[in-house]
């Protein structure tokens, strides 16, 4: 059976996808950490012993390595990929890594699409969404789907565009639980958790994010310079009670940007 698709790293992502895909045969895979064959094989993929065996012949590629090595990866692989053999970067990083990425395997011939997966792959699987962009979007788009993956949307011809939202939209959500971590460790240390989190819940808004951000982006221009000031005291509050608040901090900063750079003038009662 001729093998329609590589995968060139095979850790959650790439399990993941293959045993919900049921791919099989049809499917290869190549991992740098040998001790993964055993799963590419559970999987029901063929296993490929070097790059060349994964890509020769195979129109389609994923990279799903580590994002500290998407750019090797695509280094290495561009040269082993067909002409016009398609290579979707999945990795997670930044959107200049992705142009650098496709200036490699497009020197080389090949065509690259910039992929952000949005969610956990676990337990999303095939619904998981993804973004793509790049000049070939649609024709990844298309062959994506027929792959089994039920949520894949073209977001523009520009390697970088899908990139840049999952990275942006990153600030949030990891900032998040960043925040969540340091106002929980606080909020324990004090003995104050239960407060604390029913009176988050009573000041829950519903709105939805367009109108929260633009709420929000408001309410640090006019109270920025206050708002600062409140925060840098909750740092020190964090810090009496053995909390680095590196979160708040930033907080801080950004505050105080937004207001212009300005400090409030405070009275001493």
């Amino acid at each position: 059976m001729n093998k329609q698709l590589a995968l060139i790293g095979f850790g959650e992502a790439g399990e993941t996808f293959a045993t919900a895909a049921q791919w099989g045969k049809t499917a290869v895979a190549f991992d740098i950490d040998r001790a993964r064959e055993h799963a590419i094989e559970a999987a029901g993929l063929s296993v490929a012993g070097d790059r060349a065996a994964a890509l020769g012949g195979t129109p389609l590629a994923f990279s799903l390595v580590t994002a500290d090595s998407a750019l090797a990866a695509a280094h290495q692989c561009a040269a082993e990929m067909g002409a016009q053999a398609l290579w979707c970067d999945m990795n997670s990083v930044a959107p200049d890594t992705k142009r650098r990425a496709a200036k490699a395997i497009e020197a080389a011939g090949g065509r690259y699409v910039d992929v952000a997966i949005l969610a956990p792959v676990r337990p999303g699987a095939l619904q998981v969404p993804l973004l793509v962009s790049g000049a070939a979007a649609e024709d990844a788009c298309a062959r994506l789907s027929d792959l089994g993956f039920a949520n894949v949307r073209a977001v523009g011809d520009a390697v970088g565009q899908a990139s840049a939202i999952k990275m942006i939209r990153s600030v949030m959500v990891k900032g998040i639980e960043a925040l969540t971590d340091e106002m929980m460790a606080a909020a324990e240390a004090a003995g104050v958790a239960e407060e604390v989190l029913a009176s988050l819940d009573a000041s829950e808004r519903g709105d939805g994010w367009a109108t929260r951000a633009a709420y929000n982006r408001k309410r640090m221009r006019v109270h920025g310079a206050r708002r600062s000031a409140e925060m840098e005291e909750a740092a020190a509050t964090l810090s009496a009670l053995g909390v680095d608040p590196v979160m708040t901090r930033g907080t801080v900063a950004r505050q105080r940007a937004a207001a212009g750079g300005k400090r409030e003038e405070r009275d001493a009662a």
